[in-house]
């Protein structure tokens, strides 16, 4: 290990200082303590935070793409300078191995450049203009323009589950600053040794590049008085949240309770219900089984992408698909889970539906597949809840017409997965048109737990998948939820963004009275 830590928060370009209050990470693999102490933030560095990133908040709102572009790509350089010291702690702070955080830190790096490609070209902004006719009749028309503009400081609440990809430099802080936002990021309070290493990248890139110090900030937290000052603060504009459903709505709520309302876009829940169809089961039931398993046990099942249900046909596959399920369930090894607080609730949520389980050393727990017949299901609307680690449900329907009684009942997901058959690709698209109205994402003869970070993904859904079901968190209509739109009426073209001006400088694509072009 290289690093050096110093333990407190990121108060713009200036570190905390050291407080009485102080936390450490803990080992799921043994449940003890591992790494340094580190200090919670005070109400004083939160507030410093804030105010610096609305000073800065009125020197970025005008930033050019090329900077912003600049900026970003040095965190992504910054962050593979540090990649070694980077995979050590997330590894040691989540108990999961060291591949999967050489992966997850070069799609970090990957989603941040590919946020300053997408504002170095600059179209993104929606540029649109209905230039003016005085001749017009009755009245005459004025010369109206818009585009999409910075809201102001952004708060990022990290996620126990993604401790690079959607933690201190992730989608939200990416797609944030590529907005031309600042941000002020509230730690995760199990990978504080992760979550200042790549603060540190993002500190010294904004230095690097000359952005004020108040484009980022990082607190550190080992409770909740932070986190909910921090939205509660009036310097701030929006919020990022990836984590559970009840603390997505904890934060919605104060945030509806200010004098100033904003918009928190939270993503927190979802079963992610696979549905396998006769023909599917019939042909492909190792496949599939093998398929289903890998996918609701991988990172110890605490995606938010995990398929919690499995909605098998009676009859065609169903035993051969549930005799390999619960064959690889039993050979499972036990795993930890990423916090105590998680072990312990999958345990009762487990055990609730009969699992009878104790843990095992450290945060360790057992895999567990359940089984439930279509009338049970129905009738029992807790068996539809997410349960956050590697357990899954498996119902058996007798004629695919049954999936109607589902949907009607079903909550809003980030996904929905049809396995189909060679000859049911034809049949399928009035089961598509039923559930995509509740999911964000729909998956074909797949898994939902890769999520591809590209400009056509998204990560998101209606509630209480997520809170705005018209955004994602993945891919680069990210960056939309931290704009406000911006209408210019019979502006001189000299106060114009370039975006708007007549002679185009950016060269950007636009709509023109109607029509896309350069022009």
């Amino acid at each position: 290990m290289s690093f050096e830590f110093k333990s407190t928060s990121f108060i713009g370009s200036e570190r905390g200082e050291k407080t009485g209050k102080t936390f450490t990470a803990f080992s799921p693999e043994t449940g003890e303590a591992v790494g340094p102490e580190f200090h919670s933030a005070t109400n004083d560095d939160l507030i410093r935070s804030c105010l610096q990133a609305s000073i800065a908040s009125h020197l970025l709102y005008r930033k050019p793409g090329h900077e912003k572009a600049e900026l970003l790509r040095k965190i992504a350089s910054n962050l593979e300078e540090r990649k070694a010291d980077i995979v050590e702690c997330a590894s040691l702070e989540t108990g999961l191995p060291n591949a999967r955080f050489e992966g997850e830190t070069g799609r970090t790096c990957g989603q941040l450049r590919m946020f300053a490609d997408l504002v170095e070209e600059g179209s993104w902004v929606d540029a649109r203009i209905d230039t003016a006719d005085p001749e017009r009749a009755p009245l005459p028309k004025p010369d109206v323009r818009s585009m999409k503009r910075a809201l102001g400081p952004i708060a990022v609440f990290c996620a126990s589950n993604f401790p690079i990809a959607f933690s201190v430099a992730g989608g939200d802080t990416a797609s944030a600053l590529a907005a031309g936002c600042p941000v002020v990021v509230n730690a995760h309070s199990a990978h504080p040794m992760t979550s200042e290493i790549a603060a540190s990248a993002i500190s010294a890139a904004v230095i690097e590049c000359g952005f004020p110090g108040g484009t980022f900030s990082m607190l550190f937290s080992s409770g909740y008085e932070i986190g909910s000052a921090l939205v509660a603060h009036p310097s701030i504009s929006a919020v990022g949240f990836t984590g559970s459903r009840a603390g997505g709505r904890a934060l919605m709520d104060i945030a509806a309770r200010r004098d100033e309302p904003i918009p928190v876009y939270a993503e927190m829940s979802s079963v992610n219900p696979v549905f396998v169809l006769p023909g599917a089961a019939e042909e492909r039931p190792e496949e599939i089984a093998d398929g289903l398993f890998g996918s609701f046990t991988l990172g110890y099942g605490q995606f938010c992408t995990k398929p919690g249900l499995i909605f098998l046909p009676m009859g065609s596959g169903y035993d051969a698909i549930t005799g390999r399920l619960k064959q690889l369930s039993g050979e499972a090894a036990s795993v930890p889970l990423l916090t105590k607080g998680i072990r312990d609730a999958f345990i009762a949520n487990t055990n609730e539906r009969g699992a009878a389980m104790k843990g095992g050393n450290g945060f360790g727990v057992d895999t567990c597949l359940f089984e439930a017949e279509w009338f049970e299901f129905l009738e029992d609307r807790s068996m539809a809840e997410e349960i956050f680690g590697p357990a899954a449900v498996v119902i058996g329907y007798e004629d695919i017409a049954d999936l109607h009684e589902y949907e009607a009942q079903m909550e809003g997901q980030l996904t929905v997965t049809f396995h189909i058959g060679d000859e049911e690709a034809d049949d399928v698209s009035e089961w598509v048109d039923l559930f995509e109205r509740k999911a964000g994402r729909v998956v074909f003869n797949g898994y939902p737990t890769g999520v591809e970070v590209c400009h056509a993904m998204v990560h998101g859904g209606p509630y209480p998948a997520t809170s705005f079901p018209g955004t994602t968190s993945v891919g680069t209509r990210a960056i939309e939820r931290f704009t406000k739109l911006v209408c210019y009426q019979d502006a001189p073209d000299s106060v114009l963004p370039d975006e708007l001006k007549d002679e185009n400088p950016l060269g950007i694509v636009r709509m023109r009275d109607g029509n896309i072009g350069r022009g």
